[in-house]
């Protein structure tokens, strides 16, 4: 059995405009690869995203998402910077380190509203909620995660834009 190999995640997409932040656990296999969030092609989030923006952002190429993802007030990011694992499942991660979250207020002023994507990283919404965010646990959109459907997920992911 091989063991665990050093990973590191991907920078943040954020910028002073950004209302709400997704965090997700850490990237999967695909997207870091691709250096690209969300880059497994089953994966539900860029699909929810578009839903929530009203653009389709699915159709786009990456490099054109991000913009056009901050232009609509989001943000994306993962809670670790950096693990171990084998593969992609969550349950593999092994010696986490947290990313730097203090500067959030500097860096993204306008910051309200903090959506963690899965239950692993809806583990950090205490920390947030401390400061001063709202925090909203979110349904996983990872393929690996079938117990909804997309249309299930979608209303979940929508009180992101409540008030």
């Amino acid at each position: 059995m091989s063991s665990s190999i050093p990973l590191t995640g991907l920078a943040p997409v954020i910028d002073h405009h950004t209302r709400i932040l997704i965090l997700g656990s850490f990237p999967g296999d695909a997207s870091l690869k691709a250096q690209q969030y969300y880059a497994h092609p089953r994966n539900a989030l860029w699909p929810i995203l578009a839903a929530l923006t009203g653009e389709d952002l699915v159709a786009l190429p990456y490099v054109e998402r991000l913009p056009r993802l901050l232009a609509h007030g989001f943000g994306l990011w993962d809670v670790l910077g950096a693990c171990e694992r084998k593969g992609s499942l969550d349950s593999a991660i092994r010696k986490p380190a947290a990313n730097d979250f203090e500067r959030l207020h500097r860096l993204c002023p306008e910051l309200a509203v903090v959506g963690f994507n899965g239950q692993m990283s809806g583990k950090f919404a205490p920390q947030f909620n401390d400061v001063g965010y709202r925090t909203v646990l979110l349904p996983s959109t990872s393929p690996a995660y079938a117990a909804m459907a997309f249309d299930e997920k979608l209303a979940s992911w929508r009180q992101l834009l409540a008030l």
